[in-house]
């Protein structure tokens, strides 16, 4: 008997591949009003609704540990589910939660996780509007699960699809790589390194607003699983074209190739949670960039590259070559999200 693999929740190409067998082709009914809905796999839905489209999207995590370097589950729940919202082209409006929590799990790190989601919807300016909580027996699932579920607001015609890019255009990336899946990792491993990483996880909504009041957005992803490997590789294979990016012009901190190289982990398969790739028409880039970079969240961002009718996403590396830059199995670091 065929039973799931902890890599089929991981991003990349087996949890595709599992999504399409198992759950995709099991459904019917996976939209609503002619909107984006399952089988496009986009970072949300959307429900046309006369002037104005609502985008719904839903997240659980599980990461382990509940708390780490730079954030707490908390503030990853609010904001990955804000990011997935945002990269759709829509306001964030509210978010509905819901906890499972283990008997036995201390009342004073409830207390601090919900706080952390209190303070991150405050900074987004959005609102927790309903939920629910359950408790489960003591050993049968680690301290706390949290699936977040958001709403957010796009005018008719304004969604950005995954689907949006076309040759030529330019692509942004809104600050470093990595920062978030090798924080985690050398921070639970614990590999006798010492590190001062910290997770990126923050809500991307001010980059996202900036780029947007610029105009010329085409696309946007959040290179969460799988990284940004598996952000770019789908933004292209569903828009149908291929991307030359320069490795040169990818932000990413010293200590996070540091680590990777010691580990053997590629910094462009590791997930990241508070990062935008935006694709932008090719003479807005520029303006977009420069709007981006005043944000509180985008300060560090880069064009990293065009879009291409190669159909490949080819990296030219550091020292002139150049590679595939494949989609990854599954991502390298388990239970970042």
């Amino acid at each position: 008997m065929e039973k799931i693999k902890l890599s089929e929740g991981a991003g990349g190409e087996m949890m595709q591949k599992m999504i399409s067998e198992i759950i995709l082709s099991n459904l019917e009914n996976k939209n609503v009003n002619g909107g984006i809905g399952l089988d496009e796999l986009d970072d949300g839905a959307t429900i046309p609704l006369g002037k104005s489209e609502i985008v719904v999207t839903t997240d659980s995590h599980t990461i382990d540990p509940i708390f780490f370097p730079g954030g707490d589950i908390g503030k990853l729940a609010v904001s990955g589910t804000v990011n997935d919202l945002a990269v759709m082209g829509a306001r964030p409006l509210a978010i509905a939660s819901a906890l499972v929590i283990s008997e036995g799990f201390p009342k004073k790190d409830l207390k601090r996780i919900i706080k952390s989601m209190n303070k991150t919807c405050k900074e987004v300016g959005i609102s927790i509007i309903t939920g629910d909580t359950k408790v489960i027996e003591k050993n049968k699932f680690d301290d706390i699960i949290i699936t977040t579920t958001g709403i957010g607001i796009a005018k008719n015609g304004e969604i950005k699809p995954d689907s949006g890019l076309e040759v030529g255009d330019k692509i942004i990336l809104s600050g470093t790589v990595g920062d978030h899946g090798m924080a985690i990792m050398a921070h639970r491993e614990g590999f006798g390194f010492e590190t001062n990483l910290k997770s990126d996880v923050a809500p991307v909504w001010d980059v996202v607003e900036a780029a947007l009041n610029v105009g010329g957005v085409k696309a946007m992803k959040d290179p969460t699983r799988g990284g940004l490997a598996n952000a770019l590789n789908e933004m292209a294979s569903k828009s149908g074209v291929g991307m030359l990016i320069y490795e040169n012009k990818i932000p990413i901190k010293e200590e996070v190739v540091a680590a990777s190289e010691m580990l053997g982990i590629d910094p462009y398969e590791v997930a990241n949670e508070g990062k935008v790739i935006i694709g932008v028409e090719s003479d807005l880039a520029e303006d977009v960039l420069e709007a981006v970079k005043k944000t509180k969240h985008g300060k560090d961002a880069e064009i990293i590259g065009e879009v291409t009718d190669d159909k490949h996403v080819i990296l030219k590396t550091s020292v002139g070559g150049k590679r595939i830059l494949e989609t990854p199995v599954a991502d390298p670091v388990p239970r970042v999200c």
